[in-house]
């Protein structure tokens, strides 16, 4: 997240490094083909560029700075030094430190270090049984048929994100969680605060940010607060029973840690399924070539398609580490208690590691990208049932609906989120 000016000016041309501002709102603005030229640039110089720490509102001071890293080798190397490159210290969400009343909603397991973090991790593995991964695996396959059914009944001109691509991650995660169809809406409505709140279509004061992330993080942890308590005292077969009631040996997530994991669950989990189906539907779109092969052998070819959409949409656009002591990585040196960003956006772009980078080919092969976070410790443990929710979305809608097109996306308004709001499909 950045500031944002009163009244954005029409962005100067990129035509080297220096004009480069990664705190600067208009950038996140820009065309894909701006911000790729961009990161291309960052990528070609001779260590990673170095941007002065934005000012936020809810933050008590200024940080050090942080060193943007873009190419794919340092992001490996970093995600494989956990040690060294920590997530635990001020959160791995943002760029400022979060303050402690931040932490009380947003301090996932994504923002922790070991012994905490691989605690967390472990209960909350345990709780996913293969009964209840079959379970999902099936309400996946009934969800999208229902959400293609209804897709036909509105009828073209329709929003493809909201009427498609939203759908399908948010009822999956809701009823995993046992989160009744009622509280969809809010569900939904909250998570776009969360990760949304630098838009003006969801968080319209400007001064207000801080308020309306507290505000939606509270209120998204009462929910599933509630529902434990009645879990805890009736339980069912769903995933809040089955972790309130969890206990690895003598261990339990507390109702502090439960509601910032659900928060993690349904913003991680729900925002970044619904954007690579959206950039996964624009990038058939655009590339009819691409959607006929895939027509032509879906089962076959739909593993590698599916890798290749999440690297071109790579919907998380960085994470945040500190250094926790001087550390030489690739030939540069990071001291102790610097940040560093890691670019996944920039790094699924690296054309030291893909050839023709920024051609849609789903036949790729190999297709090293980090679009489900790098090695180590913070892979994205949802990434499974990610691949599943994506390929079976797209495997009805092509069966259904072979010809669907969608028309330019209005993007989110965000440094930290490559995403899609709203985009229209025409069939």
């Amino acid at each position: 997240m950045t500031t944002q000016p009163t009244e954005p000016a029409a962005p100067a041309p990129i035509t080297s490094a220096a004009d480069i501002d990664l705190n600067d709102w208009n950038f996140w603005g820009r065309p894909d083909a701006e911000r790729e030229h961009a990161f291309r640039l960052l990528r070609d110089l001779d260590k990673p560029a170095f941007f002065p720490e934005p000012e936020f509102g809810f933050a008590a001071a200024t940080g050090p700075g942080y060193h943007a890293l873009v190419r794919h080798a340092d992001i490996l190397e970093a995600s494989r030094n956990p040690e060294v490159f920590c997530s635990g210290d001020g959160g791995a969400t943002n760029i400022p430190d979060l303050p402690a009343e931040f932490a009380e909603y947003f301090g996932s397991m994504i923002n922790m270090d070991d012994p905490r973090h691989a605690r967390l991790r472990r209960i909350v593995s345990r709780a996913f049984t293969p009964r209840m991964i079959k379970q999902f695996e099936s309400d996946v396959d009934a969800a999208a048929t229902r959400i293609v059914d209804e897709l036909l009944e509105t009828g073209p001109g329709c929003d493809f994100v909201t009427e498609v691509a939203a759908k399908l991650p948010l009822k999956i995660i809701c009823d995993m969680m046992g989160i009744p169809e009622k509280d969809y809406r809010f569900v939904f409505d909250r998570s776009n605060i969360v990760l949304g709140a630098t838009d003006p279509e969801y968080v319209s004061d400007r001064e207000d940010i801080a308020h309306a992330l507290l505000t939606a993080g509270m209120e998204l942890q009462q929910l599933v607060q509630d529902l434990a308590a009645l879990r805890m005292k009736t339980p069912t077969d769903d995933l809040t029973s089955s972790l309130v009631n969890a206990n690895i040996d003598g261990e339990r997530l507390t109702a502090q840690e439960l509601g910032s994991f659900f928060i993690l669950l349904v913003v991680a989990g729900n925002e970044t399924t619904r954007n690579a189906i959206s950039h996964g539907m624009r990038l058939l779109t655009l590339n009819p070539d691409q959607r006929r092969l895939w027509l032509e052998d879906f089962e076959g070819r739909a593993p590698r398609a599916i890798e290749e959409i999440v690297r071109l949409a790579a919907p998380v656009n960085y994470m945040r580490r500190k250094v926790t002591r001087d550390h030489e990585m690739n030939g540069n040196l990071y001291r102790e208690g610097e940040k560093v960003l890691l670019y996944y956006w920039a790094a699924n772009r690296d054309e030291r590691v893909f050839d023709d980078p920024l051609r849609f080919d789903i036949r790729r092969d190999p297709n090293p990208h980090v679009g489900f976070g790098g090695p180590g410790p913070h892979f994205c443990l949802g990434a499974h049932l990610a691949r599943r929710e994506i390929t079976v979305m797209f495997r009805e809608l092509m069966r259904r609906i072979p010809q669907i097109e969608t028309g330019e996306p209005e993007r989110l308004l965000s440094s930290f989120i490559n995403g899609i709001k709203h985009m229209t499909c025409d069939f």
